[in-house]
């Protein structure tokens, strides 16, 4: 069974070295064009690119998916498969190539958090579970036939970047599971259920990442963590950015204004909250780089 995959970042680069070493012939590898980055805006390969050059696979590089030339070139391989995993809405030109059709990796248990930013969105809500899903892709975005689902648990003290990295793994096995099954033709293909509550999972903005002091401590420490370590909450400070990455409910019943702050500066800084206090752990002011509270208090005079 002829495999292309398509993905671009690093979430995918698990899934399609899952596909390589279990060898399942991927005959060829779609990824986003190369993008200058840096200080030198030197041109920047996406992760999945460098994996596949080293793979020795075939890369395609589109600007336009809906492009003539590309789609003769994507015949070409006559692909009986399309795996996407982290990679752009694709036109039905393209997923419905294939004759098996192509089926999407997505990083919740659908039809929740539909959407770009699934895994941010399910910390910041305060979910205790999340999971993969493997689904054929249909003409609105994440609406497909489900495949496969299982479930991930989301612990406390998850941050965004800890669950994405248990979800990279764990995805990566349901999409060589994906892909057996439909090798071998044996497969489930639900209809996503109807008339449910939908939690979306909407692309993250800087503007999204400002912190809401007026929420109870709860509800800012899960927007902190949902966002950490990128893109990162943040507040205004004396005058600059603060990103906070890390952060715990204080224990301090100190009345005062909601978004006010007090430290002594030696070992914490706190933020007033709808309901308690914040505790910063871990911080970036503008200008400097991330580091614990008591690493930044030695060098910082809070006013």
């Amino acid at each position: 069974m002829r495999i292309i995959f398509m993905g671009t970042p690093e979430f995918a680069v698990a899934s399609l070295r899952s596909l390589v070493e279990a060898g399942c012939p991927v005959v060829a590898v779609i990824t986003a064009p190369d993008k200058p980055a840096g200080r030198g805006h030197q041109l920047q390969q996406s992760a999945v690119k460098q994996y596949a050059l080293a793979a020795g696979l075939p890369v395609l590089q589109p600007e336009k998916l809906k492009n003539p030339a590309f789609l003769e070139e994507l015949k070409v391989y006559q692909a009986d498969l399309q795996v996407v995993v982290a990679f752009r809405m694709l036109p039905e030109l393209v997923w419905a190539m294939p004759p098996k059709g192509t089926f999407n990796l997505h990083a919740s248990l659908l039809p929740q958090y539909r959407g770009a930013a699934p895994i941010n969105w399910a910390i910041i809500n305060g979910e205790t579970e999340t999971g993969a899903t493997t689904f054929f892709i249909q003409q609105e975005i994440d609406t497909g036939q489900l495949i496969f689902q299982e479930k991930e648990p989301i612990y406390p003290d998850d941050t965004a970047g800890s669950l994405h990295d248990r979800l990279m793994e764990h995805g990566a096995r349901l999409v060589l599971k994906t892909v057996r099954a439909i090798e071998a033709g044996d497969y489930p293909q639900m209809a996503q259920p109807q008339g449910v509550a939908l939690k979306m999972a909407p692309k993250i903005f800087r503007e999204t990442c400002e912190i809401n002091w007026n929420q109870p401590v709860a509800r800012v420490r899960d927007f902190i963590r949902g966002l950490s370590p990128y893109p990162a909450a943040w507040t205004m400070w004396q005058g600059k950015t603060l990103k906070i990455f890390r952060a715990n409910e204080a224990k301090d019943e100190e009345p005062a204004e909601i978004g006010s702050y007090r430290s002594d500066n030696r070992s914490y800084l706190h933020f007033r909250c709808a309901e308690g206090w914040l505790a910063v752990d871990e911080l970036q002011l503008e200008g400097k780089r991330r580091m614990s509270i008591e690493e930044f208090l030695r060098g910082a005079r809070v006013q």
